[in-house]
């Protein structure tokens, strides 16, 4: 069965049983947390969470992976790799335990002409969770399973959560025998590589605290709803029912292989380092294709790295196995078509994928001729001296200046019997980062090579930029781009990049953002800008859509920006260099730009620290900022040589690099700054400056955020507003205002400490009566009741071990109390160590009382919590704890 047709099944299993499917979200996550998505419940966290309400109670997705960790891993076995599709399904307070191990062994063992995937229910091998009782229940008594096929595992193996606090629960695995050949039996629990886990099912129902690790953390609770987050992975199913050994033998890896052997002659299989080499190739390029296809593009940081690592990677050991020429076309194109029967937009967006690829191929094979020179020479050279290890220095030249990452130099240094110094390697990295400041977010050159935009240039020359004193003016087209690829002419509805000759718009830098507008072609055509960018020196790339007509190279145009939104632009700029002046005046020359961005009515501003910024000195320059703007001061700037501007004592703008002749803007006798950035003409333009504050961004660099004019008053007038309001509910001048909210919250809080004092001592205060209310049974004491209703879950557990701790030591005690809180019943039950050597373990007995309730539970065998739905069964479960106890009591 193919992986294109393993896929469809799944969403259509889902899909008839009321799920709703759910498309792959991008490989881009939209998670700060993470550089890639690299689990199939990552675009489902914010429901899991409680964050987003789910616009559904089931889903369905095929979510596309990347796991980056072992990258050096593999190719060296057949288990690691890169990419991945995980196959899941969710409920969001829907289904649980039963429903979930239900589908999953359904559509498993279901013959292939009923839609099911037709594995022999004999080789599928279970693990539960230690103490999860009711999934070993239903698979031996729902299901069928046999009890030898049931294994328990341990929290590391069988118990789930984020890493962090919150959402967590017991797993249950589906694993599938491969046969004697690949090992001892005995189940997972003894060979993993026979018995390959397929398919992972979560059941999310209790809270986790803070811990450390898989299994250092405590269980705070039940969630609200219990959820069901379950993983199958596409690829090891696909090894399974395709017959194959391992992974890089299924369809979607081996084409690629296959692809791999026409090209260099070797074939897999006969040789340990060419199959390492095949392996690299067919997973470095699959991954390659499905990044770029999500829009990431080779670079030096983040995600852009991962790209470039393993494209480079791919294309070296195609090389080892004695390809001489280009060789990405032809890998890329059997990628796309095989993955692309899973995934249309691959073969829709082929033209940018492949310009991408290519692209990055040629740089680097340019890079590998010269590079690997240097690296044979440097062995040489290291070798003669006797050294082991090649020098830091020359692994950052190859970086620098060839482009090999460190990974790469690595392995091709040990493959001579070189270790590499890493630590000299990344100090000087350190040193170029500082002195270059260098930010790839500002070229945002989109996915167009940056070789296109170099073209224009050579063919056209230089964009003239006239927007210092024009807002608007006559340009000729003379460069387009659509989706990152050169061409002739865009039409309606297009995103494009527009060169002109000459432009009034700003192309964004220096903090600053770019200008947006229009560009109205002679033929009528119009195109939205909607930012500038400079992506190559002396390139203006105009971004937009086009809204109406067709705009062709060679066409007259007519370029204007929005105005109004570049005079908020020019007075947030220009107040950025009041502010870097008064910081410098109130901290010294150590409160140098770090940062800044520039925008309609607001701006960000970075600047040296080591600590924060005291409040008084941040109102004092803010006060100082706002009376230069009084001073109605003269903004003007001038062309002068780089010394000359030294000599004046401009400040220099962080990471720019200047030629001999600079822009100075200064700003009366205040401030005098390097900077190719538009300003107002006086300061009292820009009419108010209000700093929101200060923040740490980062080791010694704070950032101080700000708004301006109408921005500014705006805000003022909300908190002049605020600040009646709470004139008239405390009756206190708004000087006194600070002092009386404290006072009043002072009160509060210790007015709620008495009352949860008092609220305690009348729960604990039941807690002697029901002590001496104890009944034997089978000479156990047990203590059972209700609470009166309200009573929190915290108070519930502490008024149970308060009873435990009043029962005599030596006598075995079972405490089982229940209350009803917010129409739903709870329980906590506690055992001391005598009840526990007589068998009676707390989260056996919970479990019990709360599936009476309707419900759930667990916890450690000395105290545990259920609660369940049905508050008219608490007498039910109250008698189910008696009877267990009676049986369980040794």
């Amino acid at each position: 069965m193919e992986s294109a047709e393993i896929r469809r099944r799944w969403l259509s299993f889902f899909e008839e049983r009321g799920h709703t499917v759910v498309p792959s979200a991008s490989l881009i996550a939209d998670d700060p947390t993470l550089l890639l998505v690299n689990a199939g419940m990552v675009p489902f966290k914010p429901y899991f969470l409680g964050e987003t309400k789910p616009p559904a109670p089931r889903a369905t997705s095929v979510q596309k992976c990347v796991r980056t960790p072992d990258i050096e891993e593999v190719g060296k076995t057949t288990r690691h790799g890169t990419f991945f599709q995980m196959c899941g399904n969710f409920s969001f307070g829907d289904y649980f335990k039963e429903g979930a191990i239900k589908y999953a062994w359904d559509l498993l063992t279901n013959s292939v002409a009923d839609g099911g995937y037709g594995l022999e229910p004999e080789k599928l091998w279970i693990t539960v969770y230690l103490d999860d009782d009711e999934a070993e229940q239903i698979w031996r008594e729902r299901i069928g399973v046999p009890a030898e096929r049931i294994q328990r595992l341990g929290k590391k193996d069988n118990f789930w959560s984020m890493g962090v606090p919150g959402p967590c629960g017991p797993c249950s695995e589906i694993n599938y025998d491969r046969g004697p050949e690949f090992g001892v039996e005995g189940g997972p629990a003894v060979n993993d590589e026979r018995y390959v886990e397929i398919w992972n099912l979560v059941f999310m129902q209790y809270e986790r605290g803070a811990g450390d690790g898989k299994e250092d953390f405590p269980i705070l609770g039940d969630l609200p709803s219990q959820n069901i987050d379950t993983g199958l992975g596409l690829e090891r199913l696909a090894m399974i029912l395709q017959g194959v050994q391992n992974m890089y033998e299924t369809d979607t890896l081996r084409v690629v292989m296959d692809k791999a052997t026409e090209l260099t002659g070797v074939r897999y299989g006969e040789k340990h380092d060419s199959d390492v080499s095949m392996r690299v190739v067919a997973d470095h390029i699959r991954t390659s294709v499905m990044l770029i296809g999500d829009g990431v593009t080779p670079g030096n940081e983040g995600r852009g790295y991962v790209l470039r690592r393993i494209m480079r990677r791919a294309i070296r050991n195609m090389r080892l196995m004695g390809a001489s020429g280009p060789v990405v076309a032809d890998l890329v194109d059997v990628v796309i078509k095989t993955m692309g029967q899973q995934y249309p937009e691959l073969i829709t967006d082929r033209r940018r994928i492949e310009t991408v690829a290519l692209a990055e191929e040629a740089a680097f094979l340019k890079a590998l001729k010269g590079g690997t020179n240097i690296l044979d020479t440097a062995v040489t050279e290291t070798k003669a001296a006797g050294g082991g290890i090649l020098s830091g220095d020359k692994a950052f030249l190859l970086h620098d200046t060839w482009g090999f990452p460190i990974d790469l130099t690595l392995e091709m240094a040990a493959e001579q019997g070189l270790s590499v110094d890493e630590d000299g390697f990344r100090r000087l990295m350190k040193e170029q980062r500082e002195r270059a400041k260098a930010d790839a977010k500002a070229k945002k050159t989109g996915h167009a090579d940056l070789g296109a935009y170099r073209e224009i240039a050579d063919a056209a020359g230089e964009t003239e930029f006239v927007g210092y004193d024009r807002t608007e003016g006559e340009s000729t087209v003379v460069g387009i781009l659509v989706d990152g690829v050169a061409s002739p002419a865009a039409t309606e509805g297009d995103e494009v990049e527009i060169v002109l000759d000459r432009t009034p718009f700003y192309a964004e830098g220096g903090g600053q953002i770019g200008d947006t507008g229009r560009i109205r072609i002679d033929t009528g055509a119009v195109i939205e800008i909607r930012d500038c960018q400079k992506p190559v020196p002396g390139v203006y790339v105009h971004k937009g859509v086009v809204q109406v007509g067709e705009v062709t190279v060679g066409a007259k145009a007519q370029a204007a920006i929005d105005v109004r939104r570049r005079k908020a632009i020019a007075r947030a700029h220009s107040a950025t260099h009041l502010t870097h002046q008064a910081l410098r005046d109130a901290l010294g020359p150590t409160a140098a730009q770090a940062g800044s961005e520039n925008q309609p009515g607001r701006f960000r501003f970075d600047f040296g620290s080591p600590s924060a910024v005291p409040t008084a000195v941040m109102t004092d320059v803010e006060q100082q900022i706002n009376e230069v703007l009084a001073r109605d001061l003269d903004v003007r700037a001038e062309i002068l040589s780089l010394d000359e501007a030294r000599k004046q004592g401009a400040i220099a703008e962080f990471g720019e690099k200047y030629g001999e002749r600079v822009r100075v803007v200064t700003i009366g006798d205040f401030s005098k700054e390097l900077c190719g950035g538009t300003h107002v003409h006086n300061t009292a333009q820009l009419g108010l400056v209000k700093l929101l504050g200060e923040s740490s961004i980062g080791s010694g660099v704070r950032r101080i955020e700000a708004l301006v004019g109408v921005d500014a008053y705006n805000f003022l007038a909300r908190e002049h507003t605020v600040v009646a309001q709470l004139q008239e509910l405390v009756k206190g001048r708004p000087e006194e205002l600070p002092e009386k909210v404290s006072a009043m919250l002072g009160k509060l809080k210790d007015a709620e400490k008495e009352i949860e004092k008092f609220r305690a001592e009348k729960v604990l205060q039941a807690a002697a009566g029901l002590a001496k209310g104890a009944k034997d049974v089978r000479g156990v004491a047990l203590v059972t009741g209700q609470v009166p209703d309200g009573t929190t879950p915290d108070d519930l557990r502490r008024l149970v071990l308060d009873v435990r701790g009043r029962i005599p030591g030596d006598r075995a005690a079972v405490v089982a109390l229940f209350t009803v809180a917010n129409g739903k019943p709870l329980t906590v039950i506690a055992t001391n160590e005598a009840a526990r050597e007589r068998g009676l373990k707390a989260g056996d007995l919970v479990r019990t009382a709360a599936k009476t309730l309707g419900g759930g539970g667990g916890g450690k065998p000395d105290v545990a919590q259920g609660g369940g739905q049905n508050p008219a069964a608490v007498g039910e479960a109250v008698d189910a704890v008696e009877r267990l106890v009676a049986e369980t009591a040794k």
